[in-house]
């Protein structure tokens, strides 16, 4: 079985050489794979290069910073694999970020802001990620790295960390429209979006996504102002302390670490741009051990769209939390010792590469077919 696992991962890497101009970062790209998913306790460039058998780390970083290979390229392969092997037309994709702790004021992005991974302010880069997440499992398919204003008002900083002069400043959810431009431009088979509340309550991502007619469930927050069917303007949880007790349905929105992942939920219409034949609403999500805890979401659908088709929306969130966990844990996502804006983009793809391989060897486990059956 480890055999064709290993085939698989070669096929992977078979699949991906155009994208490399030589030789030699073509066979390295193998070695630097095999190395984040080899369970090494530290996964940069001394422990990747020794596990390969070489005696410095100066080839697995000229790898990321200079070797001449289309990083770009790249990323829409794992895309185009990851659809390949967990394509679904009710798959889910969401956004996120991460945050990755750094030293220092050179690495590309880094600054003293608020990274929800640490829960704190902390001095890092963050990373705004695509998952996509589908009943054959979950991978992630997209990221750009975040450059704070105080960097791109910087051009001479900006140049010392390789960021090109056209790269200007994007707040995060600008960043998840290019993302997702491109995810439509791919034709990936999805049903739905959804994303925490920091994209929730950026109106023109919302806009943007309805004018595309991109279905979505994003969480905002208590104070949002929704406007109600009569044409009634109140705060999320105005509305939602109105709910009668029998609009909240007890829902499982699939298993998570300590069980099924049940919530009270409860919806209601609200009004938003219209369009022939979709729907908005308010969705709530309650705890059942503590009904005070409720978290708030808007929702742009079919209008035929049921609350456990929201619910699970909602639900699906988790997929990006866990892909991030596991790309942390099994694919080295965070363990790079890079400062430049190429080299984080060619280390992060490489681990999504990693990521999609284990995730797309898990689903044909599952379905209890052998690796070198997948799609190449």
């Amino acid at each position: 079985m480890l055999d064709r696992v290993v085939a698989e991962l070669d096929s992977l890497i078979s699949r991906v050489g155009s994208r490399f101009a030589r030789s030699e970062p073509r066979a390295r790209v193998r070695e630097y794979v095999s190395g984040l998913v080899a369970g090494l306790e530290r996964k940069n460039g001394w422990t990747v290069a020794e596990h390969a058998g070489e005696s410095g780390p100066q080839g697995m970083q000229r790898l990321l910073r200079k070797a001449d290979w289309d990083v770009g390229g790249v990323r829409d392969d794992v895309r185009a694999y990851v659809i390949e092997h967990l394509g679904d037309p009710g798959a889910v994709i969401a956004a996120d970020e991460t945050g990755f702790l750094k030293k220092g004021t050179k690495s590309a992005g880094v600054q003293r802001q608020y990274s929800g991974t640490a829960g704190r302010t902390e001095n890092c880069q963050i990373g705004v990620f695509l998952a996509y997440a589908s009943r054959h499992g979950h991978a992630l398919i997209d990221r750009e790295l975040y450059l704070p204003e105080s960097w791109t008002t910087d051009r001479h900083r900006c140049r010392a960390a390789g960021i090109p002069d056209e790269v200007e400043f994007a707040t995060k959810p600008r960043q998840v429209i290019t993302m997702l431009e491109r995810v439509l431009a791919a034709g990936v088979p999805f049903a739905w979006f959804t994303a925490d509340e920091a994209y929730g309550q950026a109106g023109y991502l919302r806009d943007w996504l309805e004018d595309r007619d991109v279905f979505y469930v994003m969480a905002t927050r208590c104070d949002q102002q929704v406007t109600t069917r009569a044409d009634r303007s109140a705060r999320a949880d105005e509305l939602v302390g109105e709910f009668a007790a029998t609009a909240w349905q007890r829902l499982s929105v699939g298993a998570g670490a300590h069980g099924p992942r049940e919530f009270d939920w409860a919806y209601r219409q609200i009004e938003g741009r219209w369009t022939r034949g979709r729907g908005h609403w308010l969705l709530a999500r309650r705890s059942i051990s503590d009904p005070t805890e409720i978290a708030y979401y808007l929702c742009y659908g079919p209008r035929t769209a049921r609350l456990v088709d929201l619910a699970w929306t909602a639900g699906s969130r988790w997929h990006i939390e866990e892909a991030f966990q596991q790309a942390k844990g099994e694919a080295g996502l965070d363990h790079y010792q890079v400062r430049d804006w190429r080299a984080w983009y060619a280390h992060i793809t490489l681990s999504m590469l990693a990521l999609a391989w284990l995730a797309a060897s898990k689903a044909v486990a599952a379905k209890g077919d052998s690796p070198t059956t997948l799609k190449t």
